[in-house]
């Protein structure tokens, strides 16, 4: 697995996570709950890659943890193993299979993309714009389309069921639609702090972008 391609992205948009709210309340209002709410999560995930056809080109499995401000992890589990892990202003992405390391860093440079709302200090508007999409039975959904026009995505719904996040659907900029699903939500539970840390396997390629 390339820690270059574009199965990246969508994870970083995880983090938009946080605590139920009440349904009544306007799906903007409840994403903003959301961000202002959640200081830690855990979650398993399912993430699906769709063809330009709109069939499952690839269906991952793993964990998902965040502790804000600016740190969290993914491990992919299933088919194969991987990490992605934020701490310190830097992004790590390890592949076990290709025994290779990719550091970003992770700042401003990163433009509209989703990770910049990980940090929660920049409003959604000031990097979105936010449109209703209405409702699918009891899910509400928000499209937010990045101001950016170099921003790496097109645009990110995000699905609230009865006032929590069920689902999220990323489209990139090379017709690669991403779809991801929660599940056994824990919110603001302990985190141990060596979730966050990352160091090389000593037989690893590493390279600094």
């Amino acid at each position: 697995m390339n820690p270059n391609n574009t199965l990246y992205w969508p994870w970083l948009c995880l983090w938009l996570l946080a605590v139920p709210c009440q349904a009544s309340e306007e799906p903007v209002t409840q994403l903003k709950t959301f961000l202002a709410s959640t200081r830690s999560l855990t979650a398993d995930f399912k993430q699906v890659l769709l063809d330009e056809a709109g069939n499952p080109a690839q269906t991952s499995f793993g964990v998902f943890y965040l502790q804000r401000p600016g740190k969290f992890r993914w491990d992919y589990q299933k088919p194969f193993q991987q990490q992605i892990v934020s701490t310190g202003g830097k992004v790590w992405f390890y592949d076990h299979d290709l025994e290779q390391v990719t550091i970003k860093k992770l700042d401003e440079s990163v433009g509209s993309t989703p990770a910049l709302l990980l940090s929660g200090d920049i409003p959604l508007e000031y990097n979105y714009t936010i449109e209703r999409q209405g409702h699918e039975g009891t899910m509400q959904w928000l499209k937010l389309v990045p101001k950016d026009v170099n921003s790496t995505f097109k645009y990110l719904l995000i699905g609230l069921d009865n006032g929590s996040l069920s689902g999220m659907e990323l489209s990139d900029n090379f017709g690669q639609l991403t779809r991801i699903y929660f599940s056994n939500i824990q919110l603001n539970t302990p985190i141990p702090p060596a979730t966050f840390e990352f160091t090389p396997p000593k037989n690893a390629d590493v390279f600094t972008e």
